[in-house]
C-alpha cells in the first residue's frame, strides 16, 4: 500500500466526526476514564508545536483506553479571557469578542487537522455567557462564606497593561504579559482567602499520583513553616512587636529587630522618634521599588535605625535597637523580624554594615568571618546552654514563651492571599454591589450572569481604573435588598478565574440549571489523569484545586480532590536548541509540518524525538525518519497473506504487544515507537506476516498514527472503526523466542554463533556448534578434550 496522506486524513477524520467516534457515552454503567489537558489560550499566532506534544500524550492513553472498553471523556475547550487578546484588540480596534472568535476558529481547525480524539460535542469557551455565569456563581458562594475579602494595599502593578498582577503573575519583577517591569501602587484589592485551605491543599497531595517534582513545588510554593510568634515590649510603650521567627532557640542572639517601611508603628510612636526626616525619606524610596526588588538576597543591605525607639528580648531583657529595611514586607509574617546576625546570613550582613553587636549562641562556626548556620551546642543562652539539638532547645524555649506569656507555637505560610481581580474590560465582572447602606453585597444569583457590556472604548483608563467604570448603565443600579441607588463593581476577574474549574463543566456542558449535574459529576470525577506543563503547577494548579476543594467543603462535588494523577510533558526547543519564540525565528507551525508529511508523522515524531517529560529540540532529520517508518510501515498491506501465526515473529509480535502496552502507562512513548520500529525490522527479515499479525500491528499502532492504521485496518476487510476495535493483549507464554543464539568459544575465544531450539539438548547444540563453517575450519588438526555447555548462552570447546 502507498500511504497518500493528503486523501486519507481527510478521509477518516470526517467519518470520525460523522459517526461521534470520540464522543463520551451517557451510559454510566460502563468503566470511566477522564483524560484532561490543560485547554489552550487561543492566541492570534495560533498553535505551535509544543501544543501538539502537549496534547498527544493523552490522546495516545485516551485512544488505548477506548479500545480498551473504557467510556472515555477527553475535552477540550478555550481558556479565552485574557490580557493579550485585549492588548490586540486595543492596538487594533477590534472588539475582543471579534478576536476570540476568529482565534478559536482558528485553533479548532488546527487540532482538527491533527487528528486528535476529542470529544467536540463537549467544547468550553470560559468567554461565553452560559460559563461564566457558573464562574461568578462560584465566585458568590466564596464570597457568601467569607472567602473574598477586598483592601487597600501596595500591589505589584504593570504599567504597560494597567493591570494589577498576583505575585504569580509578576515572578522576578516582570509582568507575565508582556514582561516589562511591575512597579508598586496602593489600590484596593480584592482578594481570595486561599490561606484558609493551605493545610488542605497540602493534606490532598497524600492521595493523588502527582510526579514528585509537580509535588515538591506545590508544597514549596504554599511554604508551610512551623515556629513561633514572639512578641518584643517596645521600652516606654504598651503595644509590642510581634514577629514569627522558625529558631526561636536563637532569641538569645537577637541583637536588633527590622520593620518594614510600611509599618503602622512608626506613625504611632512618630512624637518620640527623633529622626522622622531620614526615616521619611527612606520610605518614600522605598515606595518606589517593587516587592521583587526589595527581596532579592543578593543586593546592598539598606536601611535606618530609629532613633527614639528601642525593643526589649524577652529572652533576656537586653534592650535592642529597632530598624527600617526595605527587604522586610509587611505582606509577609507580621512586618517585622527578629535579626540573629551570628546565625543568620542576611543578618550578618546587616549587622556588619551598621556596626551592631553578634553574639555566637549555637558553637560551630567563626563569627569573625561569617554566620554560622549550622546545628551545635547552645551557648549564651541562658536556660538552653548545654543542649546539643536544634529540636530540643526550640521546644524548651517555646515552654518558657508561653510561660511567660510572651509568645506561643505557631505556623506560618509563604502563599498570599490570592489578589483577584483587573482593572481591564476582558474579563468576568465581578458579581458585587456597593450599597451605601449595606455595603458590599452579592448579585442576586437568579440575575446572574452579570454580563459584560459591549463597549467601543475598551482601553484601561491611565489611573489604572477600569473601562467598565466609564459606562454609567453599567455601574449604577439599584440595591438588591433596600431597592436604594448603588454602582456595581466596575474590576474584573483574573484569567485564571475560568481554568479553575473548566474541569467540571466538561462533565456537563449543556446544563443551564447548574455548573453541572450531581450524576455527572459523581460518575466522571475524579479526573483520573492530568498532563500539562510544569509551569502551571504553582498558579493554576493550586488555584483550580483550592476552588475544587471549597466546592467540595459545601457539598457541590463528590471529591475531595479534582485530579488523581498529574504528569508533565518537557518543551519542543527550536532546531537551534533554543527555546521557540518569534523574536528568534525558531518557531515550527504544525501547519507547516502537516502540509509537508502529514498529521501522522508530525504525531510519531513529536512522541519519538526524546523522554516525554524532557525537553528535546526539534530535528528536521528526525521528522524524515518517522515518514519512512510509517511508509514501510504501509508496505505490511502488500505482503501480508492467510491467518494465524508467523513462527519466526511470533515471539516478537507478543514482546511488542507487551513492550508496548507498558511504555504508553509509563509515558514512554518513544521506546513503544521503536519497540514498534524494531518489530517491523523483523517482519522484514523474515519477509511473511499474516493479515492476523498485521491486524494486531495496526491496532498497537493506532493511537499514535490513526490516520494510517484506520487505513490499513480498511484495507484488511474490516468495515467497524479501528479506534474502537479491542487492543491487542500479549500471550505471556509466546513471548519466549523458540530459538536462542548460542555463542561458540574454542579455547575461550569466541568463533562464531549458532541458532538453534531454545528447548535442544546438549548433545544436539554442540553438534550444531561444531558443523557451523567457521567452528569447523576452526578445528581442524585440533583434538578437542572438553566439551563446555551453558544452556541458552554459550558453547566452549577446549582443544590442543
Amino acid at each position: 500500500m502507498k500511504y497518500d496522506f493528503k486523501s486519507v486524513e481527510g478521509k477518516w477524520q470526517d467519518r470520525w466526526e460523522a459517526e461521534g467516534t470520540f464522543c463520551a457515552s451517557e451510559d454510566h454503567t460502563k468503566p470511566k476514564f477522564y483524560g484532561l489537558v490543560e485547554f489552550p489560550y487561543p492566541s492570534g499566532a495560533g498553535m505551535h508545536v509544543g501544543h501538539i506534544k502537549a496534547y498527544s500524550g493523552l490522546e495516545v492513553i485516551c485512544r488505548k483506553r477506548r479500545m480498551q472498553g473504557f467510556n472515555v471523556l477527553f475535552p477540550i475547550g478555550f481558556d479565552a479571557y485574557g490580557l493579550p487578546t485585549e492588548n490586540y484588540a486595543i492596538k487594533t480596534g477590534i472588539h475582543p469578542r471579534k478576536v476570540t472568535d476568529k482565534n478559536i476558529e482558528k485553533f479548532t481547525s488546527q487540532l482538527k487537522r491533527v487528528g486528535f480524539s476529542f470529544d467536540w460535542s463537549r467544547v468550553v469557551d470560559t468567554t461565553e455567557e452560559g460559563y461564566y455565569k457558573w464562574t461568578q456563581w462560584i465566585f458568590r458562594r466564596m464570597f457568601d462564606e467569607g472567602l473574598v475579602f477586598r483592601a487597600k494595599t501596595l500591589v505589584n502593578y504593570c504599567p504597560s497593561c494597567k493591570v494589577v498582577l498576583s505575585n504569580e503573575d509578576s515572578q522576578g519583577g516582570k509582568c507575565d504579559v508582556c514582561h516589562s517591569d511591575i512597579v508598586q501602587k496602593s489600590k484596593d484589592v480584592w482578594y481570595l482567602r486561599i490561606t484558609e485551605y493551605a493545610d488542605k491543599l497540602l493534606e490532598g497531595l497524600d492521595h493523588v499520583d502527582y510526579l514528585p517534582n509537580i509535588r515538591l513545588q506545590q508544597e514549596n510554593w504554599i511554604g508551610r513553616s512551623e515556629g513561633a510568634f514572639v512578641n518584643f515590649a517596645i521600652s516606654g510603650e504598651e503595644e509590642a512587636l510581634r514577629i514569627y521567627t522558625t529558631r526561636p532557640d536563637t532569641m538569645f542572639g537577637v541583637t536588633f529587630m527590622v520593620i518594614a517601611p510600611e509599618h503602622p508603628i512608626l506613625d504611632r510612636c512618630r512624637a518620640r522618634i527623633r529622626n522622622t526626616d531620614a526615616l521619611d525619606a527612606y520610605r518614600a524610596e522605598c515606595a518606589k521599588k517593587t516587592e521583587f526588588e526589595r527581596t532579592q538576597l543578593v543586593k546592598e543591605k539598606t536601611g535606618v535605625r530609629i532613633e527614639g525607639l528601642t525593643a526589649i528580648n524577652p529572652a533576656n531583657g537586653r534592650e535592642i535597637p529597632i530598624y527600617i529595611s526595605d527587604y522586610v514586607m509587611m505582606g509577609y509574617g507580621t512586618g517585622a523580624i527578629m535579626a540573629v546576625p551570628a546565625h543568620d546570613e542576611r543578618d550578618y550582613e546587616f549587622a556588619k554594615k551598621f556596626g551592631i553587636e553578634i553574639i555566637e549562641v549555637i558553637r560551630g562556626g567563626d563569627i569573625e568571618k561569617e554566620a554560622y548556620t549550622g546545628d551545635g551546642e547552645m551557648v549564651n543562652s541562658g536556660f538552653l546552654n548545654g543542649i546539643t539539638t536544634k529540636k530540643e532547645a526550640i521546644a524548651r524555649m517555646l515552654e518558657y514563651l508561653k510561660e511567660k506569656g510572651v509568645g506561643e507555637r505557631g505556623v506560618q505560610y509563604k502563599m498570599k492571599d490570592w489578589a483577584f481581580n483587573r482593572q481591564r474590560y476582558w474579563g468576568e465582572p465581578i458579581p458585587i454591589i456597593h450599597c451605601p447602606t449595606c455595603g458590599m453585597v452579592g448579585v442576586p444569583y437568579e440575575e446572574l450572569p452579570l454580563k459584560l457590556p459591549p463597549v467601543e472604548n475598551f482601553a484601561p483608563g491611565e489611573g489604572g481604573e477600569s473601562p467598565l467604570a466609564k459606562i454609567d448603565s453599567f455601574v449604577n443600579c439599584t440595591r438588591p435588598k433596600c431597592g436604594g441607588p448603588a454602582k456595581r463593581e466596575t474590576d474584573t476577574m483574573p484569567q485564571w478565574a475560568g481554568s479553575s474549574w473548566y474541569f467540571l463543566r466538561y462533565t456537563d456542558p449543556h446544563n443551564s440549571e447548574a455548573f453541572a449535574s450531581k450524576e455527572a459529576l459523581k460518575y466522571w470525577l475524579p479526573v483520573d489523569w492530568y498532563n500539562g506543563g510544569m509551569e502551571h503547577v504553582t498558579r493554576h494548579l493550586i488555584y483550580s484545586r483550592f476552588w475544587h476543594r471549597f466546592l467540595y467543603d459545601i457539598g457541590e462535588v463528590p471529591v475531595a480532590e479534582p485530579y488523581a494523577k498529574r504528569t508533565a510533558q518537557g518543551l519542543i526547543l527550536g532546531p537551534d536548541g533554543e527555546k521557540m519564540s518569534k523574536s528568534k525565528g525558531n518557531v515550527v507551525d504544525p501547519n507547516d509540518v502537516v502540509d509537508v508529511y502529514g498529521a501522522d508523522v508530525l504525531r510519531v515524531y513529536v512522541l519519538f524525538m526524546g523522554d516525554y517529560a524532557s525537553a528535546a529540540p526539534w530535528s528536521e532529520n528526525g521528522v524524515k525518519g518517522c515518514k519512512r517508518f510509517l511508509e514501510r510501515v504501509a508496505g505490511l498491506s502488500d505482503i501480508a497473506r492467510g491467518t494465524g501465526e508467523t513462527p519466526a515473529i511470533t515471539a516478537s509480535l507478543h514482546k511488542t504487544i507487551r513492550k508496548v502496552s507498558e511504555d504508553i502507562e509509563e509515558m514512554k512513548f518513544n521506546t513503544a515507537i521503536a519497540a514498534m520500529m524494531t518489530l517491523l525490522n523483523e517482519i522484514s527479515d523474515a519477509g511473511a506476516l499474516t493479515k492476523d499479525e498485521l491486524g494486531i500491528f495496526v491496532r498497537l499502532l493506532c493511537p499514535f498514527a490513526p490516520h494510517l492504521a484506520e487505513e490499513m485496518w480498511e484495507a484488511l476487510g474490516h468495515t467497524s472503526l479501528c479506534a474502537n476495535a479491542p487492543w491487542p493483549e500479549h500471550d505471556e507464554e509466546k513471548t519466549t523466542d523458540a530459538t536462542v543464539e548460542i555463542a561458540v568459544q574454542i579455547n575461550g575465544k569466541l568463533r562464531g554463533t549458532v541458532l538453534v531450539p531454545k528447548d535442544a539438548p546438549k548433545d544436539e547444540v554442540i553438534a550444531a556448534a561444531k558443523a557451523d563453517g567457521r567452528v569447523a575450519g576452526a578445528l581442524e588438526g585440533k583434538t578437542i578434550i572438553k566439551e563446555i555447555f551453558v544452556p541458552g548462552r554459550i558453547v566452549n570447546l577446549v582443544v590442543r
